[in-house]
């Protein structure tokens, strides 16, 4: 098959940032973070207006659908441990297979 596709869609609260620059920085960390230590594919998604919250996706690949999956339970260890302010909203694996259009 073509692989699989493991999603994350993280909300993150940023309690002691009070500035869309400190938040752009804060956010870039944890892009870079989540970039080298796990290969993700990471983007700010939403409240892009809004200095205290942001609604992040970080995308994984793989060719083996429980790879995806113990990757993606990585990320969340390491967000639950470093990010406190950053919840996991949504989980998903799919293949491209699987996707309409």
């Amino acid at each position: 098959g073509a692989g699989y596709v493991g999603i994350l869609a993280i909300d993150v609260h940023l309690p002691d940032v009070h500035s869309l620059k400190a938040k752009r920085h804060e956010l870039s960390v944890l892009r870079t973070d989540l970039t080298r230590r796990f290969g993700a594919a990471v983007a700010e998604v939403d409240h892009h207006d809004l200095w205290q919250r942001a609604l992040v996706t970080a995308v994984l690949v793989d060719r083996r659908a429980s790879e995806v999956e113990r990757r993606l339970g990585d990320v969340e260890d390491y967000l639950a441990g470093r990010w406190d302010g950053a919840r996991v909203d949504h989980r998903a694996v799919v293949a491209p297979e699987d996707l309409d259009g």
